[in-house]
């Protein structure tokens, strides 16, 4: 199934999909203790997972980039033209999933977690805007 063939509800429940995936990966192979997941290997799988859900949902949201593949910029522009307290929880699901998580393999639970809620957010947000 294309990215385009699905209508906005059904894109916002593959994002969400994506985020239960990223957060079962974590609770299945992060061996957790003592407030950090151990494994970073797991870690960097769900940063990655994760972070990829909320792409889908705002790619889907935004429409195609007609030029070049899109970067944060590119997100970080649509977003900030719509609503700007939603380019800031952006900007911070960039730093957690993306960059602590994905990149560096950081296991600090709270983290995690705050990445995982500001995700949610962002999820509800598209899903808000999809519907109206």
């Amino acid at each position: 199934m294309k990215k385009g063939e699905l209508s906005a509800q059904e894109a916002v429940i593959e994002a969400k999909r994506y985020l239960n995936n990223a957060k079962e990966i974590l609770r299945e192979k992060g061996a957790k203790e003592d407030g950090f997941y151990q494994d970073s290997k797991y870690v960097k799988m769900a940063g990655h997972t994760a972070y990829s859900g909320v792409l889908f949902a705002l790619d889907h949201y935004f429409g195609k980039k007609t030029k070049g593949r899109k970067d944060v910029d590119w997100y970080k522009s649509n977003l900030a033209q719509q609503d700007k307290k939603i380019l800031h929880t952006f900007v911070s699901v960039y730093e957690q999933l993306h960059l602590v998580m994905a990149y560096d393999g950081v296991g600090d639970a709270e983290v995690i977690k705050l990445g995982f809620q500001r995700a949610e957010i962002i999820l509800d947000w598209v899903e808000t805007r999809s519907a109206a």
